[in-house]
């Protein structure tokens, strides 16, 4: 088995509102992942070829979690972004205020090259590629996908991966990120 790196995991730096490592670089966290595959340490994901590979617990110190806690008090900035050139647009909303959480356990997604190849998004020709990184907020024990990436799968829309949720899916993504947000790093 063999998790190289994908070029969409390499958005995730510090500022772009997502998790990031603190003392690892890429290939470090791509041969993590493959270290636990091999392991026996992930679970599937939303769809075959998706793997959610836990990171080792010592590994989650090594790890930004970029979310706060939405209060009354937590101002929000909402931007019309685009991930890459080819996607359609959409509106990404921002905490400017509050502190970040405590990771309490990290996600290392990875896709199978076959997945990748279906809308030609795969950056190597290994077996698998690491896509993103998720630190968990302490206390919680699965972080839903945000509701426009699975907008963007079910509709098959640019940049999706073909995929279908049930009402209860949708239902979490939304309750979860009701009370999160990421925090937008100066």
């Amino acid at each position: 088995m063999s998790v190289a790196v994908n070029d969409f995991v390499r958005r995730q730096v510090k500022g772009s509102g997502k998790t990031y490592s603190l003392t690892m670089n890429f290939e470090e966290i791509a041969r993590h992942a493959d270290e636990q595959m091999v392991k026996g340490q992930f679970r599937s994901g939303y769809r075959d070829g998706v793997r959610v590979v836990q990171a080792d617990k010592t590994k989650t110190a090594h790890f930004f979690c970029p979310y706060v806690r939405i209060t009354e008090e937590t101002e929000l900035k909402a931007s019309v972004v685009k991930r890459r050139e080819n996607e359609n647009a959409y509106i990404q909303v921002r905490a400017i205020t509050g502190n970040p959480v405590s990771a309490g356990m990290v996600d290392l997604i990875c896709y199978h090259h076959d997945v990748l190849l279906e809308n030609n998004e795969h950056s190597t020709e290994e077996e698998w590629e690491l896509i993103s990184i998720n630190a968990i907020p302490e206390g919680i024990t699965e972080l839903p996908m945000g509701p426009v990436t699975m907008m963007r799968n079910q509709l098959e829309l640019p940049g999706g991966t073909k995929a279908y949720y049930d009402s209860k899916e949708w239902a979490r993504s939304v309750e979860f990120w009701q009370r999160f947000a990421p925090l937008k790093e100066p």
